[in-house]
């Protein structure tokens, strides 16, 4: 899942309005308080045109000291504190106050680089937008049971070891941290806990992207035919390397040929360079792995990656017996 370029164009729309709904929004209390507190727009003005002076300061136009004018604004905006607090109202009330104080509401980091609030609210969009968002309310650290494998000894301890891996490694996360496989035959847990682990990460402000192996060759295959005649397809892979953590379901069940085992070892590899984590999950073992890839893939995933065997009877299938 890359951006989706109806969900990039619809974002920045919301973010060109959101800057100045907040000014507006404290336009609209300080005339209220200027129709309500006698004297406030007078003082409001003295300290608006503080501003110009100190411009008329460093353009040596003025005899006033920086330190002059700085001292009135001090003391102007103190005396402007009293009168709100004796009416009533906090200090603050007329202030801006932006969702987001890093970038202002306005998406982007010092005009440049796009703020983490505005990249979380684009992988949201996608989540949404590719029903990630339902799974994320199904699948949770909270509510995975351990109950499900308590048929034999062996693999409920299997599993508890897991699972208390993968809750340190999202309590623990940093960019730097290790890459995980998630190997094992299919309804043992392998998807639950890593959408468990994008939804956790997502809300605590990391650039996760959550993909399906289909989907993910078919962008790259896009952008394949986008570089070859020369046209926009719509689809960009640069978010598989650039983001934080890349988690990739299903690995495996995607049609393989000589163009799907480059890219995958490309994005490996070069994520593996930027030091940057990715989790894959797989219904493969090793041997079907070594079948359907490349030896130089099966070493990056056994030897970069720290695998994790998902073992047990199919909780799809234990839920419908019960």
């Amino acid at each position: 899942m890359s951006y989706n370029s109806e969900n990039l164009a619809r974002i920045r729309r919301e973010y060109e309005t959101k800057h100045f709904i907040a000014e507006e929004e404290a336009d609209k209390k300080r005339e209220m308080l200027h129709a309500r507190i006698p004297g406030l727009e007078e003082l409001d003005r003295r300290i608006a045109m503080t501003g110009p002076r100190l411009i008329a300061i460093v353009l040596h136009k003025s005899r006033e000291t920086p330190e002059q004018v700085k001292d009135e604004i001090k003391a102007l905006r103190a005396e402007r504190d009293i009168i709100l607090e004796k009416n009533g109202y906090p200090k603050d009330y007329s202030d801006v106050h932006y969702s987001c104080p890093k970038c202002q509401d306005s998406g982007y980091v010092d005009g440049r680089s796009m703020c983490s609030c505005m990249k979380k609210a684009l992988v949201l969009a996608g989540y949404e937008s590719s029903g990630i968002s339902r799974l994320m309310q199904e699948c949770r650290f909270d509510n995975f049971s351990l109950d499900f494998y308590k048929t034999d000894r062996e693999i409920f301890e299997n599993m508890s070891r897991v699972y208390e891996i993968v809750s340190k490694y999202v309590a623990n996360f940093t960019r730097s941290s290790p890459s995980l496989l998630f190997i094992g035959n299919t309804g043992l847990g392998k998807t639950h806990l890593s959408v468990a682990i994008a939804k956790e990460l997502t809300d605590r402000g990391f650039d996760v992207l959550y993909t399906g192996a289909v989907g993910l060759f078919s962008d790259f295959e896009s952008a394949r035919f986008k570089n070859s005649v020369g046209t926009e397809s719509g689809n960009s892979t640069d978010r598989y390397f650039d983001c934080e953590l890349l988690l990739i379901d299903d690995l495996g069940t995607e049609v393989t040929n000589q163009f799907t085992v480059s890219c995958l070892y490309d994005l490996i590899n070069r994520r593996k360079n930027l030091g940057l984590p990715t989790v894959i999950n797989t219904n493969l073992n090793f041997t079907e792995l070594g079948t359907k890839y490349t030896d130089r893939i099966v070493s990056r995933l056994f030897g970069d990656f720290l695998p994790l065997k998902f073992s047990g009877i199919d909780v799809r299938r234990q839920k419908l017996m019960k």
